[in-house]
């Protein structure tokens, strides 16, 4: 493709039953914005610190020689490695000792992730960490994005000036011995978006900070839900992305006036490790790959997912439900998250274009992303979230002023299009194995006027990417 000036007119018909008039949106993308790159490390996975630890077998879950999980990264994607979480500040969960931390970026290399590594603050000390960031940057100094001085400090720090006079203790004596070392902070809670503010407003212009972060559970507690059908069908409402809007629109302002990015250090559906028959079922697969490209509009440097066979939930450890892999007897089980993760792995390699909506006929639960590769591939993901008896086919017909040379397509979908359904989800007609290897295909598409049109649908309760080559 020579120029960019040409238009995309994306036409999606959602077919109800016949009791239904047909439904019409029409999508304009004007591949001559200049759009904005995602990072390549956009999608990440953060864990518990308490994974760099032996288990009692005395074995590590980060070795180099787990090819099975290096496997899995690969086939997810993903760049970034956040370790944290609760027990990273839990008192009675030891630091990680410097074999642990060797054993841990044994498999960060062979992984090929950079780290946001969690310095302990509660009943910690700077000396204490000091240590470990010399040991790591002088071994690691590569590997290491940046580092976090606590996870969530607004829950045992309780107030903004007593976590601000600690971040400054511990950031002066470490800089002081490795001044390029950067750090991400606060890592608070979602509620406690002034942080982001105040932070911003005193480190900012420091060249201390990375990222600006926050954690982001868009639902609640896990433990709260009551109805599990009520929260799959939140889990897709229009009203969670709102809050997301809701959401930036509380730490702009420290965006604005710092100009550090920002981005979602630890992230799923529903805190304290999801709610079961909600954060492990297909809905979350859909919602995952619809929360990733929504932050990605909204101008977020990543989002690291929160994961493991069991995460913490303040004092106490809980089973995870919104898990995108776990353990299995011969390897690991991908959750319906884990396949969102690799469906926007696949589609996201580019520049973000603008789409805009023309003309819409009802209120319609579809999302639609365009992105153009560095290769001038145009991948246009349709997220179809309706659901239930009244739900719709999406037909999208794109009528193109551009001939194309080629055109496939890959669908996330269960084969009941049940989005309460656990297992039974395929990307390109094909489960990620337990070896972490996903040998899913893309599906060519007669192309009958290459001058004009293109078309196809999208069932209710799946997500397509559509390929085109120009």
């Amino acid at each position: 493709m020579n120029q960019f000036h040409f238009k995309i007119f994306l036409m999606i018909i959602l077919l109800a039953a016949t009791v239904h008039p047909q439904s019409v949106l029409s999508i304009r993308v004007d591949l001559n914005d200049s759009g904005r790159v995602i990072p390549d490390d956009f999608a990440g996975l953060s864990f518990e610190m308490e994974k760099l630890l032996p288990g009692k077998d005395g074995k590590y879950f980060f070795d180099k020689n787990n090819k099975a999980l290096i496997q899995l990264f690969k086939t997810f994607g993903i760049k970034s490695l956040r370790v944290g979480g609760s027990t990273a500040d839990r008192p009675s969960v030891p630091v990680p000792n410097f074999k642990d931390i060797d054993n841990f970026f044994g498999f960060v290399k062979a992984a090929g992730v950079k780290v946001i590594y969690t310095l302990r603050l509660r009943e910690g000390n700077s000396e204490n960490a000091a240590a470990i960031v010399k040991y790591i940057d002088e071994r690691y100094s590569k590997m290491v994005d940046c580092y976090a001085v606590g996870n969530e400090p607004n829950v045992f720090a309780k107030e903004y000036p007593v976590f601000k006079k600690e971040f400054e203790k511990y950031t002066s004596l470490i800089k002081k011995y490795f001044p390029k070392v950067k750090f991400c902070g606060p890592s608070i809670t979602p509620g406690k978006a002034e942080w982001v503010n105040l932070f911003a407003e005193d480190f900012g212009k420091s060249g201390l900070i990375k990222y600006l972060t926050q954690h982001a559970y868009p639902g609640g507690g896990g433990n709260k839900v009551k109805d599990p059908a009520d929260a799959r069908r939140a889990m897709l409402s229009k009203e969670w992305t709102k809050l997301y809007e809701k959401f930036y629109g509380n730490i702009a302002p420290a965006l604005k006036s710092s100009g550090i990015k920002y981005r979602i250090e630890e992230a799923n559906n529903f805190y304290n490790g999801g709610a079961a028959n909600v954060s492990n079922t297909f809905a979350a697969s859909l919602w995952g790959l619809d929360f990733l490209y929504q932050w990605a509009q909204l101008n977020s440097a990543g989002i690291n997912f929160h994961t493991g066979d069991s995460v913490a939930a303040g004092e106490k450890t809980n089973p995870c439900y919104y898990a995108s892999f776990v353990t299995s007897k011969n390897g690991y089980e991908v959750r319906p998250l884990g396949y969102a993760i690799r469906a926007f792995d696949l589609s996201s390699k580019g520049k973000l274009m603008p789409v805009k909506i023309l003309s819409a006929e009802n209120n319609l639960n579809v999302n639609v992303y365009a992105v153009l590769s560095g290769s001038n591939d145009l991948f246009v993901t349709v997220i179809n979230k309706e659901f239930g008896v009244d739900s719709k086919i999406a037909e999208v017909n794109l009528n193109l002023d551009q001939v194309i040379k080629s055109a496939e397509c890959i669908s996330l979908v269960n084969k009941e299009h049940d989005i309460a359904a656990l297992q039974e989800i395929t990307l390109g007609g094909a489960q990620i194995n337990s070896r972490g290897i996903w040998n899913g295909n893309w599906e060519k598409i007669l192309i009958k006027n290459p001058d004009k049109d293109i078309t196809i649908k999208v069932p209710a309760s799946s997500a397509t990417v559509l390929k085109l080559s120009f």
